[in-house]
């Protein structure tokens, strides 16, 4: 076990790892010598029982980030055993890792579980050693000012079988890796070495999970990848991979090859992400617009994601989290997204139908990925049969649909719009491929019987309860060298549906049995076979009764006496003279052998037995159909993923009037009405209205400089707008009453405020790293936000670094641009920039000194900020409010 000792070996602990996980695992801690005379110290151990491997497997993986190494029981081989070695062997047969989880319980089923492999030339790293860093810089700086080095990236789920490639540089780094959001990252070993630590510090910075493996000794190419691919991926183009993707994408299977152990995967064919298909939404901008998680305690309630979520199915949701974090760049792709909401929009019959339908679908992703890992039960195929006649259904709606629709059409003409539209439903109806999922589905249904299985649970878990009463009542007592001969040798994990049948120490008919009886020929002529038996046993047993005149006897199967006679009460006495030889007695009951019943009870016991073993060879040719139809499957998941996102976009639309968006490949961003679509909900679900306002960017105001009072709303419009143009490229229907965007190719977002204890950065040189990005890197097809840049230092400075930014955007960036401050003196001094226009909302103060927010922009400059108001309603004192006023009156007076 030396070369995992890296790994936490469940399910019982030994030595140092019982001493350092049991108290973290809440289990009690036993310690026993090796032998009485031994000087040896007492050898410490913990353990849980198998059944409860999840639990303690979400601990240590999830939440401590540990490696854990699955060691299992093994039957010895004959020749083994015949040295002398033990019956049973352990061995490991699995590592779990926090990225490479496949199908256990504790998994988020609402998101992506990725492993990401990053992977950097070794003769860039040597240029990375050679660039030095001005004191006091940061990671990130010096990072940023690294040549446009290339860096290679790859990553899978394996719970879903998504692989995934792209390219980037050192400087976009933090953005990518953001994007993906990956459980786990591995790393070559080498970047343990202390000069290569900056990377490594920026991805420890956003919480990442590093892992370190040693580079393989030998050089995979893509042809070395085609094994751990779908068994049709034989010939996929690989000439678009770029060296680094390949080198990336090597490192990553060889880290899983020795995480599974040998197991063989069946992963997707590798799609190269590039990014100049893709909107690019920086880490900062991913975190302060809450895409998908909050800014104040990152949590899901309140983000984006959530506001949008009215997918009904995970794999839906997986993707709509996905498309949020990378909108697309291509116009036909955003408009086929928009056809397809809209048409859902027109057709609330067609909508609610696909919702119905999907609701009684289960992730088929993740369901077909165990299949190719050995792993899926009886439960899981019927999941799948489901989903397949499901599917059916679904492609026969969208079919009539699309027939009515044309029909319509051919007979009344069409408008552009409708013959879209009518296009984009067609090519969604080529897409669904049910050829040879249909017969399977079938004989999953044919093969298995579900009433049986749902019996077979109540049994299952009646005695998972009885064995954790066992569990609990050994382990609420502490655990010292005198209960350990009390612990049960071995506490086994309640029988998985997997196993084909329920291992009852009833017989007869009472076996659970969850294969129907026609699964096969065999196992009618066992069944057939068996019942014949049992009706002998029925017939022995009323014979035996007749002929003793015994009305309590009965045949039956214990664990110690096998196949017996049991009588009892004055029946006792009747059958001494029959059968005076007992094998157990007490003062009421008696069991005696029956030789007629042994011979018979064994061939039934062997009967059973096959029973088993054909069940199990029929769900072995199940699981294997549905690898054979692995590709036919996913393509069929990967449609009503669309559907789903496409029928949330539009009960968005119907019940929260959100508008199609008209996209351009200009660089214009004009929106009447727009509202930011999680405030406004938050605002209806409060009682209160939210207050609609324009934003009219293009060549003759490129720039809007917004001025205001406090919480008069500046920061919320500026995210409103940003939102609004990821929605518009994600494919959503958008909040406003007309929108017409062109595409934004980079967002990036400069506000809210926050120090970095960990990195001993400041509030202000956070601000500077964040400002520094947007200027190095947006271009004129950006879409730039910034908030109060240059408050986190003294007036004059700020005022500096905030026009130094404006004038930098203005003349160098040239992109549209939204800047909120409360340095009013930006106004005068930005006065000749002829594309820069100046926006403000306002406060009305009534007669009785009370006061509400104007939050309709307006022309002009407000160069009153109203921070006494704010104060007050925030509930300062009066007296600290009276010392701010008449400190206020004396600066103004200077």
């Amino acid at each position: 076990m030396l070369k995992f000792n890296h790994c936490v070996l469940v399910t019982r602990l030994y030595f140092e790892q019982a001493d350092e996980y049991a108290p973290l695992l809440n289990l009690k801690k036993a310690t026993r010598k090796t032998s009485k005379s031994s000087k040896r110290p007492a050898v410490s151990m913990a353990g849980f029982p198998a059944y409860q491997l999840d639990r303690y497997l979400k601990i240590l993986v999830q939440d401590l980030n540990k490696h854990v190494a699955i060691c299992d029981e093994f039957v010895n081989d004959a020749p083994n055993r015949a040295k002398g070695e033990l019956q049973y062997t352990r061995q490991v047969s699995r590592i779990i890792t926090p990225g490479t989880l496949i199908d256990e319980h504790f998994m988020d089923p609402w998101e992506n579980n990725y492993l990401l492999s990053i992977h950097i030339d070794p003769k860039t790293l040597e240029k990375d050693k050679a660039v030095t860093r001005s004191p006091g810089s940061s990671n990130v700086a010096s990072v940023l000012n690294l040549p446009r080095t290339e860096v290679g990236l790859a990553w899978i789920d394996l719970s879903s079988g998504d692989f995934l490639t792209q390219s980037t540089d050192i400087a976009s780094l933090p953005t990518a890796v953001a994007r993906i959001k990956p459980r786990e990252i591995v790393l070559d070993s080498i970047f343990e070495e202390a000069e290569y630590s900056r990377i490594v510090s920026i991805l420890q910075e956003d919480g990442h999970i590093i892992t370190f493996q040693e580079p393989s000794s030998e050089s995979l190419t893509m042809k070395d990848w085609i094994p751990m691919l779908e068994d049709v991926v034989n010939d996929f183009d690989t000439t678009n991979f770029t060296l680094s993707e390949v080198a990336a994408g090597g490192s990553l299977l060889h880290y899983v090859k020795h995480q599974l152990l040998g197991s063989r995967t069946r992963l997707q064919a590798p799609v190269r992400h590039q990014a100049e298909d893709h909107m690019s939404i920086d880490k900062n901008s991913l975190r302060a617009l809450e895409i998908r998680s909050t800014v104040r305690d990152g949590t899901y309630e309140g983000s984006l994601l959530h506001s949008l979520k009215s997918t009904v199915t995970k794999s839906g949701t997986r993707l709509l989290s996905q498309r949020l974090a990378a909108p697309s760049m291509s116009l036909s792709t955003i408009n086929d997204r928009l056809d397809l909401v809209e048409e859902m929009v027109e057709y609330p019959q067609l909508r609610q139908d696909v919702i119905s339908l999907l609701w009684q679908t289960f992730d088929s992703f993740r369901l077909v990925t165990k299949f190719t890992y050995g792993r899926g039960n009886a439960d899981d195929l019927m999941e799948l049969s489901k989903t397949i006649a499901t599917t059916f259904e679904l492609f026969n709606v969208v079919r009539e649909h699309t027939n009515s629709r044309n029909a319509v059409s051919t007979a009344a003409g069409a408008r552009t719009s409708e013959i879209r539209r009518r296009q984009c439903m067609s090519a969604l109806e080529r897409r669904f491929d049910l050829e040879g999922v249909l017969e399977l589905s079938g004989r999953i249904q044919d093969a298995i019987d579900e009433d049986a299985l749902s019996e077979y649970h109540r049994v299952e878990d009646e005695q998972a309860e009885e064995m954790s009463g066992l569990a609990q009542d050994v382990l609420g007592r502490e655990a010292g060298e005198d209960d350990l001969k009390d612990m049960p040798k071995r506490i086994q994990p309640k029988p998985h549906a997997i196993t084909g049948s329920f291992k009852s120490a009833t017989d007869g008919r009472d076996d659970i049995w969850i294969m129907k009886r026609k699964a096969s020929h065999t196992l009618q002529r066992l069944h057939k076979s068996l019942d014949n038996m049992s009706d002998a046993k029925a017939q022995l047993e009323a014979r035996l009764r007749d002929e003793m005149d015994v009305t309590s006897l009965t045949l039956k199967w214990t664990p110690n006496l096998a196949h017996i006679a049991h009588v009892k009460g004055k029946d006792v006495s009747r059958v001494i003279t029959h059968y005076p030889k007992s094998l157990s007695s007490s003062k009421s009951t008696r069991s005696f052998q029956v030789p007629e019943w042994t011979q018979l009870g064994a061939r039934m016991d062997e009967t059973r037995f096959h029973i088993r073993n054909e069940e199990q060879r029929v769900l072995g040719e199940l699981r294997e159909g549905v690898v054979r139809n692995l590709v036919r499957l996913r393509r069929n998941a990967a449609v009503l993923d669309e559907l789903d996102v496409a029928c949330a976009f539009a009960i968005l639309a119907v019940e929260k009037h959100f508008v199609r968006p008209v996209l351009t490949s200009g660089t214009s961003h004009n929106i009447v009405g727009g509202r930011h679509p999680v405030v406004d909900n938050s605002s209806g679900d409060q009682g209160r209205k939210f207050t609609p306002n324009d934003c009219i960017l293009d060549d003759k105001e490129r720039i809007w400089l917004i001025t205001g009072p406090n919480m008069a709303g500046k920061s919320t419009y500026l995210r409103q707008n940003a939102l609004i143009s990821i929605l518009a490229q994600t494919g959503s229907f958008v909040p406003a009453e007309y929108a017409e965007i062109g595409l934004v190719d980079k967002v990036f977002s400069r506000v809210g405020s926050a120090d970095n204890l960990y990195l001993d950065q400041s509030t202000f040189m956070v601000e500077m790293l964040e400002t520094a990005q947007i200027l190095k890197e947006a271009t004129p097809y950006s879409f730039v936000i910034m908030d109060e840049v240059g408050r986190g230092t003294t007036p004059e400075d700020g005022i500096a670094v905030g026009y130094a930014c404006l004038h930098h955007l203005y003349h160098v960036n040239k992109c549209r641009t939204l800047f909120a401050t409360h340095f009013h003196a930006l106004a005068d001094m930005t006065k000749d920039f002829d594309r820069l226009a100046c926006y403000c909302n306002d406060v009305r103060e009534e007669a009785d000194g009370k006061f509400s927010y104007v939050h309709r922009l307006q022309r002009g400059v407000n160069r009153e900020s109203h921070a006494l108001k704010v104060a007050r309603v925030a509930g300062l004192p009066e007296e600290a409010i009276a010392v701010a006023a008449q400190i206020r009156k004396q600066l103004k007076g200077d």
